[in-house]
């Protein structure tokens, strides 16, 4: 099963936020299968920005952190169908346009889950399922995946 990664999963990863989400952020990366693991080009951008404007990195600093998550899991960038199916979450749906992208990368990927906090636990589209890897109770999908390593 392929599993996308969204920004604030990262940024925890990488020690900005509180200290619980980021602990658990580094044990459920440490846990995931790194093979189905799969980063949307987007979330790398919003990465940086994150790194930099919030919790106060230097811009080599975050580089490195970006080009070491690049080099960690696939990527899937942001091409014309992507976006033309981001555009059609926004209308759709109402998801902010760069959320869609996010979950358009995610589905385009072939992936069955998206952890993030900042899109509503449970969505689903195109098969690709939203849920909060911090939720004191974990979807079905992840908890499975998780228990069988």
């Amino acid at each position: 099963m392929r599993i996308a990664l969204d920004t604030n999963v990262l940024a925890y990863a990488e020690g900005a936020g509180d200290a619980r989400r980021c602990k658990s952020a580094q044990e459920l990366v440490g846990r995931l299968p790194g093979a189905d693991v799969v980063l949307p080009v987007q979330v790398l951008g919003e990465l940086y920005n994150v790194l930099t404007r919030k919790a106060g990195r230097s811009r080599t600093v975050a580089r490195r952190a970006i080009l070491a998550w690049r080099d960690s899991f696939d990527l899937v960038g942001t091409s014309s169908e992507v976006m033309l199916a981001a555009s059609d979450l926004t209308v759709d749906h109402g998801l902010s346009i760069w959320d869609a992208v996010v979950l358009a990368a995610a589905a385009e990927g072939g992936c069955r889950l998206l952890l993030s906090e900042d899109l509503q636990e449970g969505f689903t589209w195109r098969g690709i399922t939203v849920t909060n890897p911090f939720a004191a109770k974990r979807h079905s999908l992840l908890e499975g995946l998780l228990q069988s390593r």
